[in-house]
């Protein structure tokens, strides 16, 4: 049996694994695998993405995107970058973070070509980023890593598993995937090389846990594609269908059903427009592909029209939700109109795209979702998919991950019941070792989240983003007053409040409030003591708040701001 110290890993290498996101969560992937010793570990970064802001507790986020301090103080020893894919929760950070780790980016042809449109688009410090792509089913090395990507299916052109090799043992990393036996894009998850690499001994599974507490299998893309040309054959007038501009083998379908149906298809969004031209210069869409841009949708009949859309996520400025506003410049829809969301609610975005749905319904549309018809299926395996991926690998050890904690739980106890005894649940920040000796948690590191709150990244902790939370339940007070250099007010003293109720409950103004309390204050505390300006404002403060709290019971955010007159004291 071996050692305690040797077990451990203390002064040999070992094989690790860290997620900086996507464990404990669904979206913002970001996971670290480090081999050597604990104080000269090589890394390896495997999809760099984002998630969405959740409503009230992110007041004024665009986008989170993960911490990265822990591998930027590691920098030197990060070998590289390599994406599974895509979508925007495995690599929509990577143009604004990567300037902060430097290393050289490995990607599949599709992914490669998504990352350049967008780096032509936004520019910046990334247009020195290194893109080395790597053909689908490729095999190349990374610093101490060798690497082979291993075809999934999922709901995007080029999605990988990855096989890592190195030399204490080998780990598959799955990524996003499903079993479709009817994939519309000509591929299907690769059952051949992955019991090819299981062969060959898997120490761990790394692997998707978000749909581990559903049960049965995923229906098949096929069905989506048929339903969704039944709706649109049938419908009376004009039809609006919303999905991630990512399904490339649903834009596809949608525009073979147009055309079957005898109507044109209309493309609004950037972000749909940008992933069509990346297919077509890929060869995942026909160079022939044909569509109209938005500005050609008052051209056709009612009865001769379908528009694709952004926006299925609620997104403030997509075309979807411009739409339902009344605002889009181009393109409207009446009573009678047919919108589908061919779609699935991120979580955290079902009241945006409640809102969004009201709007819709409002304006006298039939609306359909995945609630209503078969109009979507999402891309990652139910429970009975993973029986089969955890038949076809025999792993040592499983570490389930892209998931919230029920559905890493769910898929542990699955993983238990497939015969892995060694099952490590691990959240963002924990430190698990895979090898050698058992899997387990052995240490943590510092991680967090990042918000893109306009033009800028602030850290999720930072005092603007804790005070915005506040504001948004309590309200601020700002008092003004000015003194004389003997510390006697001058003139009035003057407030402002917003977000705070006019009168209190019996009737009497919540501006005479604050202000009686500021008087109180003012009486307690003499001129020749007013010397400390921010002593004073300090107790400013706490009486304002003290007595609004006592009238309202809430306890609003206050400023005060005192200036001084120079003069002789």
């Amino acid at each position: 049996m071996a050692d305690k110290k040797t077990r451990r890993g203390r002064g040999g290498d070992e094989l690790v694994l860290l997620a900086l996101g996507g464990l404990g969560e669904i979206g913002m992937n970001c996971y670290l695998y480090g081999l050597g010793p604990a104080d000269g570990r090589q890394w390896l970064m495997v999809d760099i993405g984002i998630t969405f802001p959740e409503g009230e507790n992110d007041p004024g986020v665009d986008v989170i995107m993960p911490d990265l301090r822990f591998i930027e103080a590691e920098k030197a020893n990060l070998a590289g970058l390599v994406l599974t894919h895509a979508h925007e929760d495995h690599f929509g950070a990577l143009i604004e973070l990567w300037p902060k780790l430097g290393c050289p980016v490995y990607a599949t042809p599709f992914t490669a070509a998504l990352i350049r449109a967008k780096l032509a688009e936004y520019g910046g410090p990334g247009r020195r980023m290194q893109i080395i792509e790597v053909p689908v089913g490729g095999r190349f090395t990374v610093g101490p890593f060798d690497l082979e990507m291993i075809t999934m299916e999922h709901s995007i052109p080029e999605p990988n598993g990855l096989a890592i090799r190195t030399a204490l043992g080998r780990v598959l990393h799955t990524g996003d995937w499903k079993l479709d036996p009817n994939p519309l894009r000509g591929e299907s998850t690769d059952e051949a090389r992955i019991k090819a690499f299981a062969a060959e001994g898997v120490d761990v599974l790394v692997c998707d846990s978000t749909n581990a507490l559903r049960a049965g299998r995923s229906p098949s893309e096929q069905d989506v594609t048929a339903e969704l040309a039944r709706i649109i054959k049938a419908a009376e007038k004009r039809v609006a269908i919303t999905i991630f501009a990512s399904n490339v083998a649903r834009i596809r379908a949608i525009g073979q059903a147009t055309r079957a149906a005898g109507r044109e298809l209309v493309v609004a969004g950037r972000a749909m427009h940008r992933m069509i031209q990346v297919a077509r210069d890929t060869g995942h869409l026909p160079t022939g592909f044909a569509y109209h841009d938005q500005n050609k949708f008052r051209h056709f009949a009612p009865d001769k029209v379908v528009v694709l859309c952004t926006g299925s996520q609620g997104e403030e400025r997509a075309a979807l939700a411009r739409v339902a506003e009344g605002e889009h410049p181009e393109i409207k829809l009446t009573k009678g109109d047919t919108v589908v969301f061919s779609s699935r609610n991120i979580p955290g975005n079902e009241r945006t795209v409640g809102r969004l749905q009201n709007l819709l319904v409002l304006q006298g549309v039939k609306l359909i979702t995945d609630g209503d018809a078969l109009v979507h299926v999402t891309g990652h395996p139910r429970r009975e998919e993973l029986k089969d991926m955890y038949a076809w690998v025999h792993p040592r050890a499983a570490v389930p991950m892209h998931g919230e904690a029920r559905h890493l739980m769910a898929h542990a106890e699955l993983a238990r019941a497939a015969g892995v005894s060694n099952v490590v649940v691990a959240t963002n920040g924990q430190i698990v070792r895979l090898m050698p000796g058992p899997a387990e948690i052995v240490d943590d590191a510092p991680v967090g989240r990042l918000f893109r709150d306009g033009r800028l990244l602030i850290g999720a902790d930072e005092e603007p983003v804790r005070e915005r939370r506040k504001l948004a339940v309590v309200g601020i007070i700002v008092v003004s007053l000015v003194l004389s250099a003997r510390g006697e007010v001058i003139g009035e003293p003057d407030c402002v409040l917003d977000g705070i109720p006019i009168d209190d409950a019996k009737g009497y103004p919540m501006e005479d409030i604050v202000l009686d309390a500021v008087e109180e204050t003012l009486k307690r505390t003499p001129p020749k003591r007013r010397g400390d300006l921010d002593a004073l404002a300090e107790l400013l403060r706490r009486a304002v708040r003290g007595d609004i709290d006592a009238a309202w019971g809430k306890k609003p955010v206050v400023k005060v701001m005192i200036t001084q007159v120079p003069g002789k004291a």
